[in-house]
């Protein structure tokens, strides 16, 4: 997978959220930088505890948001957001069970959330946020 460039195709248009979103675009390029090196299964722990904790984080900003301005999709983004959660928590049990998942399959699951949920999902909420004054 090649290196996920911060482009306005992946903004919100609420800086907090895409201040977040820069940091999960981040460990995506740390992991496919390791990996270029052969070192993807070195990082693969350290970012997969990242991951964990940038979800607790970033989910929780969103879904705040979705109870403070009555967002009428919050039912859904938060079932994926669960689903989320699970796949990364899943993948560091393997790890730290020795079962290693493959380095190729965390990248790109978390290639694929950047494509298909922040710019797809996340991107449902931004004009609602906006009309709600969050930006």
């Amino acid at each position: 997978m090649a290196q996920i460039k911060w482009n306005d195709s992946l903004s919100v248009n609420v800086k907090e959220i895409d201040e977040q979103h820069k940091k999960l675009i981040a460990m995506v390029n740390d992991l496919n930088d390791a990996m270029s090196v052969g070192k993807g299964k070195d990082a693969l722990g350290k970012i997969l505890t990242g991951l964990i904790s940038y979800t607790a984080s970033h989910f929780k900003t969103e879904e705040t948001y979705f109870d403070k301005f009555g967002y009428p999709d919050k039912m859904n983004h938060k079932k994926e957001h669960g689903a989320f959660v699970k796949k990364a928590t899943d993948f560091k049990s393997g790890f730290d069970k020795n079962e290693l998942p493959l380095t190729v399959e965390v990248l790109n699951f978390m290639g694929d959330w950047v494509k298909n949920h922040i710019k797809g999902t996340d991107k449902k909420y931004s004009a609602f946020f906006n009309q709600k004054g969050l930006k």
